[in-house]
């Protein structure tokens, strides 16, 4: 109880400081890595908004964005595999930045209260796989994710105009892989279900002992990490070590692309050491590749600052930059390091993903493949819409009766692919100074391989009710 209170006080300690309302957004790949909004170093369209509350204390820049869902899940099978939950996934991320010899730090954490907030160590999620429960495979449930995300400190320094160095340290943290991890993406913030590929795609999203470092060149970004390469334990309140500890012992690089505004596209390969608990002398290679997609249709000029805090302009603040980015077509201004570039809050705004990931054991060379396309409309201001469309590669352990241990001799091989369908709308309202709710829904229909349609059925179905409860 101990650590869920001290979440929950340093929650309510940092809410007086946010005092105003920030959509931060910008027009370079160099922007866009010095504003570190997402986990790890990974980045999205440097036109994509970014919801968090604001403010500064001395040199500090202080910020702090978070996402909640409160959901209540149905699953419609032809055999037993399908089961009911309530359930809620959440992360909240304080980070605080500012100017240190010629460049800029950061510190910055996450937390979740999932390991509270899921019960029975994961939640229903049909044809889901990866990591374990109580010891066994999870079968057709998600994992929680740990109370500590990330825990990391950022160094960026600008060589040039136009070159940044960056280094990244983090005792828990996000390697130089994938794309930007399905809970933190814009193209999946209102989707309150894990993808079915995240093992393929994302899952080293919390990895122990990172160390990245990063060279950014206009829109070209090059990056090199190091990091711990097992899974995190079953023990989700504390960093807890896996059976071969927590040494750096796995590596990954990653190209970054960002020729515009609105796309970025990244490719990155890892070897991972030893990933899974239940198959320990295994190594695994990844790769994913991922373009994305970011534009505002319409923009809602922002509100003025003394509409929040009143007696105060936020154009006076050290460092802070409170006029809209440049538009595409115009060059960027040199900005000081320090500087957060502020758009118009999105009254319609598009976001997609198109993501590939690919892991092969090392140690019998088969091969899992996922693919995903997903978008989010945001329309009328408070309005969203979605899709998510996966097809994602499925072993043989889903053959096996959740909640039981692997069998004497198991071995784990490709089984073939599931295709699933998912469909969604919310609404925000708001409900506090700086907090929105969205009541919403979402419906998804899967395809199972024929090799699965005896265990669940042609085309089994699930529904999600559930309210995200987001700052702003």
């Amino acid at each position: 109880m101990g650590i869920r209170a001290g979440i929950a006080i340093l929650f309510f300690a940092l809410m007086p400081c946010a005092h105003a309302q920030m959509t931060m957004s910008s027009s370079t790949l160099l922007e866009t890595e010095q504003q570190h909004s997402s986990s790890g170093t990974g980045i999205e369209p440097a036109s994509t908004p970014v919801p968090m509350l604001m403010t500064t204390h001395g040199a500090w820049q202080l910020m702090l964005h978070a996402n909640v869902f409160v959901a209540d899940t149905q699953q419609q099978t032809n055999s037993k595999r399908g089961h009911d939950a309530f359930f809620s996934t959440n992360w909240i991320m304080p980070m605080a930045q500012r100017e240190l010899w010629h460049g800029v730090f950061t510190a910055r954490a996450m937390f979740s209260l999932e390991p509270a907030t899921i019960g029975n160590r994961n939640y229903p999620e049909l044809f889901q796989q990866g990591e374990t429960a109580y010891g066994n495979p999870i079968v057709d449930g998600q994992h929680p994710h740990d109370f500590f995300m990330e825990l990391a400190a950022i160094y960026d320094l600008p060589l040039s105009t136009n070159t940044l160095l960056s280094f990244y340290v983090a005792p828990v943290g996000d390697p130089a892989i994938g794309p930007v991890a399905y809970p933190h993406r814009q193209s999946a913030s209102e989707d309150p279900i894990a993808a079915l590929g995240h093992h393929q795609e994302d899952s080293t999203h919390i990895a122990f002992n990172v160390v990245t470092g990063g060279l950014t060149y206009r829109w070209v970004r090059v990056e090199l990490s190091g990091f711990h390469g097992a899974e995190p334990t079953e023990q989700r309140w504390q960093p807890e070590p896996s059976p071969n500890g927590h040494a750096i012992d796995s590596i990954a690089t990653r190209l970054t692309i960002s020729p515009t505004a609105d796309w970025t596209g990244q490719y990155s390969f890892a070897h991972i050491h030893s990933p899974e608990a239940l198959y320990p002398t295994e190594d695994q290679q990844r790769q994913t590749a991922s373009v994305m997609f970011h534009h505002s249709f319409h923009a809602q000029p922002p509100k003025p600052a003394a509409s929040s805090m009143p007696g105060m302009d936020m154009g006076d603040m050290p460092g802070m930059n409170m006029k809209p980015t440049p538009a595409k077509n115009q060059p960027a201004m040199n900005q000081p390091a320090m500087t957060m570039p502020m758009a118009a809050e999105p009254a319609m705004d598009l976001s997609t993903t198109l993501l590939w990931g690919r892991t092969r054991s090392l140690a019998d060379n088969t091969k899992e493949n996922s693919y995903l396309a997903e978008a989010l409309l945001r329309f009328a201001h408070t309005n969203y819409a979605w899709t998510r469309m996966e097809n994602a590669g499925r072993s043989n352990e889903l053959l096996l009766t959740p909640g039981s241990p692997l069998p004497p001799g198991f071995v784990e091989s490709p089984l073939g692919h599931v295709a699933a369908f998912s469909f969604g709308y919310d609404h925000d309202l708001r409900i506090g100074p700086h907090l929105l709710a969205a009541p919403g829904v979402q419906f998804t229909v899967y395809h199972a391989p024929q090799k699965l349609q005896p265990v669940y059925g042609a085309s089994p179905t699930s529904e999600t009710v559930f309210v995200r409860f987001r700052l702003r």
